[in-house]
C-alpha cells in the first residue's frame, strides 16, 4: 500500500462526508454535487486498487491476503451502495446514509494499511 495515497483517500473521504452531511443538517436530500464528491472518492479508491493489484502481482503481499482482498472489495462497493441509497431516499436520511458511507471508507483504508504492514489491529 502507498501511505500517501491512503492518507489522501482518508482526507478526501472525510471531506466528502462533511459535504454530504451538510444537507442532512439542513433537512434536505443530497444533490448532484454530493454524488460527485462520492465519485471522486471512488475514483481514488480505484487508483488504490490498481496499485494494490500491481504490488500483489509483483510478489508483495500482506500476511492475511484473503482479509486484505475482502477489505479492498468492500472499499469499492460501499460508496456506490451508499450513493444509490442516498439518492433514492429523498429525505435528510438519504444524506445521512451517503455521509456514513463516506465515513466507512477511512476505516476500511486504515484497516487495509494495518493488514498490509502486518500490524495486529
Amino acid at each position: 500500500m502507498i501511505d500517501g495515497l491512503a492518507t489522501a483517500i482518508i482526507v478526501i473521504s472525510l471531506a466528502a462526508a462533511a459535504w454530504t452531511l451538510v444537507p442532512a443538517a439542513r433537512d434536505r436530500p443530497i444533490g448532484w454535487s454530493h454524488l460527485a464528491a462520492l465519485a471522486v472518492v471512488e475514483l481514488a479508491l480505484l487508483v488504490q486498487v490498481v496499485f494494490a493489484v500491481v504490488k500483489l502481482a509483483g510478489g508483495e503481499q500482506p500476511r492475511e491476503l484473503a482479509v486484505f482482498i475482502g477489505y479492498l472489495v468492500g472499499s469499492l462497493i460501499v460508496l456506490p451502495i451508499g450513493g444509490f441509497l442516498g439518492a433514492a431516499e429523498r429525505t435528510r436520511w438519504g444524506a445521512v446514509v451517503a455521509g456514513v458511507a463516506c465515513l466507512v471508507v477511512p476505516v476500511l483504508v486504515m484497516r487495509m494499511q494495518q493488514i498490509w504492514q502486518g500490524t495486529v489491529g
